[in-house]
């Protein structure tokens, strides 16, 4: 059976940004990757992600699987549409056909709701047999170690980059997160370490990703993997919790052996009020001095904020402008609060009528869809746009660069290439 799997594109992902990289690959996916994995090797499979490959509607194909986040969501839609026009069935699922499958349902012959792993296989045969359901929905969390190590084959485009995911679910559960509100996202799950660490020896790029909500979830875990990672000659970004992951010397020191060279990590804010609010527990007066020992193991920090919280006033952006310079962080992503249905977010401010439009192409956190709480949604829209020139301007990310002692041409150009 020839299978299609794809990645669509959100509506900020212009013809325009795909000619500039010339199918140059910057951020790699994983979901594709890992449906095909457990797709019986019988099948023909091929895989578009829609940001580096146009899409063939021309091309025959016996079923059609589509993964979409929100911001995908009217997009997978209409190439689902096309498709079955074409008399070619198609699956959707992925994040947003799972919080909302009877929306996905008009525009499919089948969803698949949850994680994908166990349901896939067990898709192909009934839909094989004629006895294509409606919908398949993980009962279950999905066991990590019992899955197939990623199929990796030869692609369209140049990639220097590739990723990985050793563990899974986030038990945190903030309000306006997608993926720990999810039935089985708040169960943080691993992978063997050795599976990992065979799986990283396979992989030909230098530069990984790690998929990981969180790697500060379980620190003995994370110790052993960035252990074993040594000597693998493999320099990597990955997510954590700032507070957690300065605060323990040793889990930096293995982190920087093993190539870690930039953290991500949610500040969310520079307000001390909004943090509480939140349920954080991170203070925003040891932000310097923890940044500062992560710079002592020659690793960087990627931040980011959110503004439109209902804490914010118009004075946030004026305060993330003056802190951000002065806490030394290193690069930085500012977003526009989204309330993505399933999250409780969502579902309180859909209570609270403030929910301005469901065009789901404009959930991508560079829009305003919601109604703020002190500000108008214009102000809001501003004040981010402002704090964006500002901080990720040419001169305001030489000036973070060289008061932070790390300007390199590498630096600069990891910089744009994550921007």
């Amino acid at each position: 059976m020839k299978i299609l799997l794809i990645s669509p594109k959100s509506k900020s992902s212009t013809e325009k940004s795909k000619k500039l990289i010339f199918k140059l690959r910057i951020h790699p996916t994983l979901t594709l990757k890992q449906l095909a994995s457990v797709t019986p090797d019988k099948h023909n499979m091929k895989l578009i992600d829609e940001r580096y490959e146009n899409l063939d509607f021309n091309l025959n194909f016996d079923l059609v699987g589509i993964s979409c986040m929100t911001p995908e969501a009217n997009r997978a839609y209409k190439i689902s549409d096309k498709f079955r026009e074409k008399g070619i069935p198609v699956i959707l699922g992925g994040w947003h056909p799972s919080v909302l499958p009877k929306e996905a349902k008009l525009h499919a012959d089948s969803v698949v709701v949850g994680e994908a792993e166990y349901l896939w296989p067990r898709l192909l045969k009934d839909f094989e047999g004629g006895n294509l359901k409606q919908f398949y929905k993980q009962n279950e969390a999905v066991n990590l170690g019992q899955i197939r190590p990623i199929k990796r084959k030869p692609e369209n485009y140049v990639s220097f980059t590739d990723a990985v995911q050793s563990s899974r679910g986030c038990p945190f559960r903030c309000e306006f997160c997608a993926i720990s509100n999810n039935e089985y996202g708040k169960l943080y799950r691993k992978r063997k370490v050795e599976d990992v660490v065979d799986e990283l020896k396979s992989i030909k790029q230098k530069y990984i990703y790690f998929f990981d909500p969180s790697l500060t979830i379980d620190l003995d875990y994370t110790k052993k993997l960035f252990r074993e990672m040594k000597g693998l000659n493999k320099e990597f970004k990955c997510f954590g919790n700032l507070d957690s992951l300065a605060k323990d010397d040793e889990l930096l020191k293995l982190a920087s052996e093993a190539g870690c060279r930039i953290w991500f990590v949610g500040m969310e804010s520079v307000s001390q009020k909004t943090l509480d609010f939140l349920g954080k527990n991170n203070s925003i007066k040891d932000y310097k001095s923890l940044i500062g020992k992560i710079h002592d193991y020659n690793m960087s920090i990627f931040a980011s904020f959110i503004f439109g919280f209902d804490t914010d006033t118009i004075d946030v952006f004026d305060k993330t402008i003056e802190n951000v310079f002065d806490l030394d962080i290193d690069e930085a992503n500012f977003g526009i609060l989204t309330p993505y249905p399933g999250t409780p977010l969502f579902d309180r401010l859909e209570k609270e009528r403030r929910i301005i439009t469901k065009d789901w192409s404009k959930y991508t956190e560079n829009n305003v869809v919601f109604q703020p709480k002190n500000m108008t949604p214009n102000e809001l829209m501003d004040g981010t746009i402002r704090v964006r020139r500002g901080i990720n301007s040419f001169s305001g990310i030489f000036k973070r660069k060289v008061k932070s002692k790390r300007v390199s041409c590498k630096v600069l150009s990891q910089t744009f290439l994550s921007a």
